[in-house]
């Protein structure tokens, strides 16, 4: 099939495409506005720093390096029990299991880095900031009875006043995509359609398939031009003296 063969394709089902698009961008918004449960999540920064006491004062790159390798350590610490018991413990109005802490919280860290990032992810962002607070808090806590060093500061808390916008609701994202995906598959379901179709509606496709002349044509006839000619058929010419009522002339 020829370039211009597929712009006819195209140009001949132009409106299904537009159709199938409409139709998937209307239901992305709907998605994103009315069925989706906004999630939003709140973070908090802690580092990784050198040992304190005498030891802080050898603060070289060998004692840089350990903290940041106690950092895939402290990601496991994190949510274990030791320290998910502590702070259903401590912090009882948060209404949170130990295991559903766990399961919600994420520990991250860039590379060669000694921060720690902790996210916590919720339906309401005060209780995900309280959550991620209350972790930390109890973290840096727990850290010295576990690993008998003193090595954590607490950088920044979430921030329990903002009032921040979800993490899953992008209604124009959503819509981009959905307009992508569905333009992509309405082309695709043009050309299917016309894989499928066995007709033969050009005299070059006959000529092409049959390899037979073409003998004659029937051109394509409007609606409109076949009401006219039948419309013009039904009138009767109206020959002189063949009204209904003749006229006297004195």
């Amino acid at each position: 099939m020829e370039l211009k063969q597929y712009f006819r394709v195209v140009q001949k089902k132009w409106w299904v495409i537009v159709v199938i698009v409409i139709i998937a961008m209307v239901a992305a918004a709907l998605k994103s506005f009315y069925f989706t449960t906004p999630v939003y999540a709140a973070n908090a920064k802690l580092i990784v720093n050198q040992f304190s006491g005498d030891r802080a004062a050898s603060l070289n790159a060998s004692t840089i390096q350990t903290s940041i390798f106690l950092i895939n350590s402290y990601k496991e610490i994190i949510r274990s029990s030791a320290v998910m018991n502590k702070v259903v413990e401590q912090y009882p109005e948060l209404g949170q299991s130990p295991s559903q802490i766990a399961a919600k919280i994420s520990v991250t860290s860039a590379n060669n880095s000694q921060v720690m990032n902790l996210v916590y992810e919720d339906v309401s962002y005060a209780k995900a900031a309280s959550v991620v607070n209350a972790v930390s808090t109890v973290f840096k806590e727990q850290i010295p009875n576990i690993m008998n060093v003193d090595n954590i500061t607490i950088l920044s808390e979430a921030d329990t006043t903002i009032s921040p916008a979800p993490i899953n609701i992008n209604p124009v994202m959503n819509m981009f995509i959905s307009f992508v995906i569905s333009l992509l598959l309405a082309i695709g379901f043009i050309f299917l359609l016309d894989y499928l179709d066995d007709t033969l509606k050009t005299e070059v496709e006959i000529a092409e398939i049959m390899e037979v002349p073409v003998l004659a044509v029937v051109g394509r006839i409007s609606r409109k031009e076949l009401k006219k000619s039948t419309r013009a058929k039904t009138i009767p010419k109206q020959e002189a003296g063949d009204s209904q009522y003749a006229s006297i002339h004195q």
